[in-house]
């Protein structure tokens, strides 16, 4: 099958600290954020930024992140924790949002989405939606990646919560990520995928260890006729739901060379049906990304 729509192979965190330091990718000259991120755009298309997740990002960050990639570079960014249902440190709300928490609040560390008053919590989604317009302004902004958690597990509820996400990023594009087996278990794998197809949202495809509530299958599909997305996580099994110091000690995996042939006509597949594709090495520990994202591009194109 000839591919039709483009092809984007990235890593999803091009400042991972062993990459950075032990990676062998970066050139010694290249020692400021500045200068990393120059260089990991003269290498590939794309990338994914995690770090959104831990800490929303702001409109200063977009200008810099834009100025600093070619023209045609594209940035796929992580949704913050707080959107995605899971557990928000105190200490990474935007201050004034922090500075207007209930004491009881104020003295936890973590906090939910669903605790929060709700004018903080439209604060939170104005706020980051008005951060990435400068990217999406000059055409980098590829999509806003909404990881959902293990607990959210297929259901009516979650799935208003999806379409509530659309409508608060209804100038960008979203890709869903799920880490419960219910939404692609063989009897509701149909359904979800026509949910997401039926409201052009991204189905985000996996690569991941199998054997787990949080596994989802390796299935290849297009849900929306303007992005297909791939996210490689590894196959670690021993890690893949234990809690390790740093997120490379969980995701340190090689992929094959057969692993990765196994996923390229998907991929091509995939950008038959999608204008785009991207396929994101998620895998990030030394050069394990991106050595394997250049492998998985040159497989493609074959």
């Amino acid at each position: 099958m000839t591919s039709k729509g483009r092809v984007l192979v990235g890593i999803s965190s091009w400042t991972e600290p062993t990459l950075v330091k032990e990676g062998n990718f970066y050139p010694k000259e290249a020692k400021s954020a500045e200068e990393r991120l120059r260089f990991y755009a003269s290498q590939f298309p794309s990338v994914e930024v995690d770090s959104t997740y831990y800490f929303p990002p702001s409109e200063r960050n977009s200008v810099l992140w834009l100025e600093r990639t070619p023209k045609d570079f594209t940035f796929n960014v992580k949704a913050y924790a707080l959107l995605t249902h899971h557990p928000t440190r105190v200490d990474s709300l935007y201050k004034e949002v922090k500075e207007s928490l209930p004491e009881e609040l104020l003295a936890k560390r973590n906090v939910y989405v669903d605790k929060l008053p709700g004018e903080l919590v439209d604060e939170v989604w104005k706020r980051f939606a008005e951060a990435l317009m400068p990217l999406h302004s000059a055409g980098k902004l590829g999509a806003v990646l909404f990881q959902f958690p293990q607990w959210f597990v297929i259901g009516r509820k979650n799935k208003e919560y999806i379409l509530s996400c659309k409508d608060r990023m209804s100038d960008y594009r979203i890709a869903v990520e799920f880490r419960h087996k219910t939404w692609m278990e063989p009897r509701n794998q149909d359904e979800t995928l026509s949910f997401l197809e039926d409201h052009d949202l991204t189905y985000v495809c996996v690569d991941m260890p199998q054997g787990f509530d949080s596994s989802l299958p390796r299935v290849a599909a297009a849900t929306s006729k303007a992005l297909a997305m791939v996210m490689f996580h590894g196959r670690k099994s021993e890690t893949w739901e234990e809690k390790t110091k740093t997120a490379a000690e969980r995701f340190e995996y090689d992929y094959s060379k057969r692993e990765l042939s196994g996923w390229a006509p998907k991929v091509r597949e995939l950008s038959a049906q999608a204008k785009e594709t991207h396929a994101i090495m998620n895998n990030c520990y030394r050069n394990y990304a991106v050595k394997n994202a250049r492998q998985l591009a040159s497989l493609i194109e074959e």
